[in-house]
């Protein structure tokens, strides 16, 4: 990516070495918009999802999002703002001009349907979304506000008058305070909202996720402490900027650390992605191991042999798809552990030393952690493990109007009680043991849901990161509490599944008492399973 335009129009313009970035303030727009002028010259994105790939630099980002903010100014938007845009060049301009003009993305999940998100625009008091023409068409039964800003048709128009972003981005390079005061960038920060993310709503009703320029910036201080992208490595974004692996890792810690991004709207249009992995060199590879399982299905004639590293998170990754990514694209597969909540990285595996297959890595710096019995919510010794609690300045300040949520998982002291399941070992290294709601106490024993499902993929041969055929939750039941349901599309005998899973060794309590057949496994648009559909199917 050496060579780009002002607005992407294949025109070189120059090429210029770039410095690597340091976060110094608590006002996320201020370190947008200093991170983008001082470096105005070098490519910041290539949109794959333009009928045309275009390349936009640093400066031209900046310019587009300063002019975005005069028609945020002009329609008298209100402070919180709703985008419905894919990553690229829209949802990056959008974002970050709502930002820099002291208001507050709200990036919303257009595909959960029109009654949640009508609930998410009243819980939000949106009265304004920010989106492109192609959305509109392609959903049109969204509860869209009076008010729609129509970002590709500004991108469009901006496009004609190249003399004017110019002018603007040798302003923002040599007379910067000029610009601020003109578009009067927000000076507040710390512990003041910055966005709204939403949880998947894997388990209900998804909630607001408020956070602050501090936990944003915090969490991007600490991904640079890393020090991973050091080398500033091609970076392949189409995680959903709802998604918050995709807001924060995928554009705000890449538009601050400098890296040269290329962009697809969608994270399962493999064939896509993998023309742009060996047209653009791609090094890095973000992802959830749903989003990734296609890779390795499609990719052909080396097609990954330029990516170092696959960088996965929001579930689990089994071992043997980390074993074949490592095998097949000859890379570094490093998994993460984060929440929405935590802004969202906790923890970091890193090549060398820095790395434990199997686990999630180190906690990163400023994050603290105690465990908790399941049971008698008690602390225990961390290396016993328990409910994962975390605490650190990228943790959340609560849930959008629903206090008596947030006070159930945080405490006066600011421990986030995650619900997760996990254990820290000796080396620091932190492991994930599943999920408080994906256990079953079952005449008095805690029944894990994941081992089962383990034990079963085991006996059946399947590899549930290539093709999800069978997930075990659980149902009411009067005499042991619980007993547990095999979900699936196989067409499996119930009988034999118990005998072979009794000859693997696992106790009777954990035995599956029924199956039920699905055509599918219900998943979230997250790729995450949708266990509120899943437990209203087995009720």
């Amino acid at each position: 990516m050496l060579s780009f335009s002002v607005l992407g129009n294949g025109k070189a313009l120059l090429v210029c070495s770039v410095a690597v970035n340091q976060i110094s303030g608590n006002q996320l727009g201020l370190e947008i918009f200093h991170s983008l002028r001082k470096q105005v010259f070098s490519p910041l994105l290539v949109d794959y999802g333009l009928p045309v790939p275009r390349t936009f630099t640093r400066g031209v980002v900046l310019a587009l999002s300063l002019g975005l903010i005069k028609i945020l100014n002009q329609k008298k938007v209100g402070k919180r703002v709703g985008v419905i845009l894919p990553p690229g060049i829209g949802g990056f301009v959008a974002n970050i001009a709502i930002i820099l003009s002291g208001r507050i993305p709200v990036n919303l999940n257009f595909t959960l349907g029109s009654e949640i998100n009508k609930y998410l625009l009243n819980s939000t008091g949106i009265n304004a979304i920010l989106t492109a023409s192609k959305m509109i068409e392609k959903f049109p039964d969204f509860p869209w506000t009076e008010e729609i800003i129509l970002v590709d048709n500004y991108l469009l128009s901006s496009a004609k008058r190249p003399f004017s972003i110019f002018l603007e981005i040798i302003k923002a390079k040599f007379f910067p305070y000029g610009l601020v005061r003109k578009y009067q960038i927000s000076q507040k920060g710390g512990h003041e909202l910055v966005t709204i993310l939403f949880t998947s709503g894997s388990s209900g009703m998804p909630k607001g996720v408020m956070l602050s320029h501090e936990n944003i910036l915090k969490n991007c201080k600490q991904l640079f402490d890393l020090e991973l992208f050091d080398d500033r490595p091609n970076v392949l974004v189409n995680l959903p900027l709802f998604h918050s692996f995709g807001f924060t890792v995928g554009m705000i810690f890449s538009v601050l650390r400098g890296l040269p991004l290329a962009c697809t709207a969608n994270p399962l249009d493999h064939k896509l992605n993998l023309k742009v992995i060996q047209k653009e060199k791609i090094k890095t590879l973000l992802g959830t191991p749903t989003f990734l399982r296609g890779y390795l299905k499609r990719a052909k004639n080396n097609e990954l042999s330029s990516i170092k590293y696959v960088v996965a998170g929001a579930e689990k990754s089994p071992e043997e798809f980390r074993l074949r990514w490592e095998k097949v694209a000859n890379c570094d597969y490093l998994e993460g552990y984060g929440l929405t909540e935590a802004s969202p990285a906790i923890s970091f595996n890193l090549p060398g030393r820095g790395k434990r297959n199997g686990s999630v890595g180190r906690l990163l710096k400023g994050v603290s952690c105690k465990t908790l019995d399941i049971d008698s919510g008690k602390e225990t010794n961390l290396s016993d493990g328990g409910i994962l609690c975390f605490r650190g300045q990228n943790i959340f300040a609560g849930y959008l109007n629903n206090q008596e949520k947030t006070s159930s998982v945080l405490d006066t002291e600011g421990w986030f009680k995650t619900g997760d399941l996990g254990r820290i070992d000796e080396d620091g290294f932190l492991w994930i043991e599943g999920r408080v709601s994906r256990f079953s106490k079952i005449g008095g024993e805690m029944v894990p849901h994941q081992k089962v499902e383990e034990a079963i993929n085991k006996i059946l041969g399947l590899c549930p990161d290539e093709d999800l055929q069978l997930v075990v939750s659980a149902r009411e039941n009067i005499q042991k509490g619980e007993q547990l349901v095999v979900v699936t599309t196989l067409a499996l005998n119930l009988q034999d599944l118990k005998k072979a899973l009794r000859e693997q060794g696992l106790p009777n309590l954990w035995i599956p008492q029924e199956i039920m057949l699905l055509k599918e496994i219900p998943l979230l648009p997250t790729g995450k399973v949708n266990w509120k559909e899943i437990r209203s199917v087995i009720a």
